[in-house]
């Protein structure tokens, strides 16, 4: 469940991002998309997440 949620977390960010970008024409929201692609990048090869941890400590289970 938890893997369920970070991952339509991580994705709804990312369009969150182009959509501002889209809408705003400001490149500095893709920044955003970016940050997120790194931790989803960094997570892989660390095991460690901190939206992972925030959902341990809300009692959201495996």
């Amino acid at each position: 469940m938890k893997n369920r949620i970070i991952n339509g977390f991580a994705g709804g960010m990312v369009l969150l991002s182009l959509s501002l970008f889209y809408i705003t024409n400001e490149t500095n929201w893709l920044w955003l998309g970016a940050f997120v692609g790194v931790n989803l990048f960094q997570s892989a090869f660390t095991k460690w997440c901190l939206l992972g941890n925030i959902l341990d400590r809300m009692g959201v289970n495996s």
